[in-house]
């Protein structure tokens, strides 16, 4: 595809530049579910509260180079220091059908906020797995026709991007883009060839990653900075064998155990050992044994792949370091943590 660099295009190029660790907000957590379930973990990296109203996302619908204020919007809320902000597509009527499909109850339950509930309004939360999203700074102008870039929107500056801006990905190989594709798991990712992975996924940022992407990339590897799970998963029976519904179909539920916390190696807390308040999980990456210490107050840890299915859980009573011994294959898991209290906490692991 041969892209048309517009003003707008070559003004928002003129904008990028590097920021550094651990000094600005980044997307954590990408969700590109069946209908309409979008939604965007947006993580806070720095020890201060950072207020949302400063920021704003725009969405580059397939490739294209430009967006207007019609395809963005202005966040709301506050981030608490090294935590984590949720905004998910408002479409919450039960009653709705066909694009006013509401997003099922249980995203809702993971939404600090919900944003853009006309289409025609602001249709900024509602990517496929072949927009380009983008985080920036700024206070977006009046006008819907207006294009994003330093000239119209005051304060602009771009704080992080997932995707490629300008780039249409394509469905499958040999396939056309249309608005139906996504970044895929083989080089150079754009032709459908490999794993389809920003469709239908949920993209998790890796702990090691202390900044947003502010510079175009080249060529966008959806895995190089993201680890991807199914949006939806099979409903599993104590023996984990699917449940079917009245349909004779598996029963399927939505993947988003992950929105809602974050781990990274900004917060002080995820390297301190020394720290006695904060669960600290080592090594990981590991071999498959984990270790959990400072767990005096853990109750049970249930251990899920990355599909979401239980493995197994195991209970505990007033033990200061605890080792799981995940025993499976490489890949990613997660640790589902319930403290004596009730509290719940998710921590990623990856088993190499």
């Amino acid at each position: 595809m041969k892209a048309t660099f517009t003003l707008g295009f070559l003004l928002l190029l003129n904008t990028l530049s590097a920021q550094g660790n651990c000094t600005e907000l980044f997307i954590s957590e990408y969700v590109e579910g069946w209908s309409n379930n979008k939604a965007l973990e947006i993580y806070n990296p720095t020890s201060q509260a950072i207020n949302l109203s400063g920021y704003f996302v725009s969405r580059y619908s397939n490739g294209a180079t430009s967006a207007t204020v019609a395809n963005s919007v202005q966040l709301t809320g506050t981030i608490a220091p090294y935590s984590v902000y949720v905004g998910v597509l408002e479409k919450l009527d039960p009653n709705g059908t066909g694009q006013e499909a509401p997003i099922w109850d249980s995203l809702q339950a993971r939404a600090d906020g919900f944003y853009c509930a006309v289409y025609n309004t602001s249709n900024a939360w509602y990517w496929n797995g072949n927009d380009a999203i983008v985080l920036a700074k700024g206070t977006l102008p009046s006008t819907a026709t207006t294009v994003i870039n330093p000239t119209n929107v005051p304060g602009f500056a771009i704080v992080d991007i997932f995707g490629k801006i300008g780039e249409n990905p394509a469905n499958e190989t040999g396939s056309s883009a249309g608005n139906d594709g996504a970044w895929s798991s083989t080089f150079p990712y754009n032709n459908g060839a490999g794993v389809l992975i920003t469709k239908e996924h949920s993209m998790l940022r890796k702990a090691t990653i202390q900044k947003g992407v502010t510079n175009m990339v080249g060529f966008f590897d959806p895995l190089l900075e993201w680890d991807s799970i199914p949006a939806v998963i099979n409903r599993l029976d104590a023996n984990g064998n699917p449940i079917l519904g009245t349909s004779g179909n598996p029963i399927l539920d939505g993947n988003w155990t992950s929105l809602g916390s974050h781990e990274c190696q900004c917060n002080p807390a995820s390297i301190d050992e020394t720290s006695n308040l904060e669960i600290l999980l080592y090594p990981n990456p590991s071999s498959g044994v984990v270790y959990l210490k400072n767990s005096e107050n853990i109750r049970s840890v249930e251990v899920l792949s990355a599909l979401g299915q239980r493995l197994f859980t195991n209970t505990y009573s007033n033990k200061p370091l605890l080792v799981i011994d995940i025993n499976g294959n490489k890949g990613v898991y997660f640790l589902k943590i319930t403290m004596k209290n009730g509290a719940q906490e998710i921590k990623r692991v990856i088993v190499r």
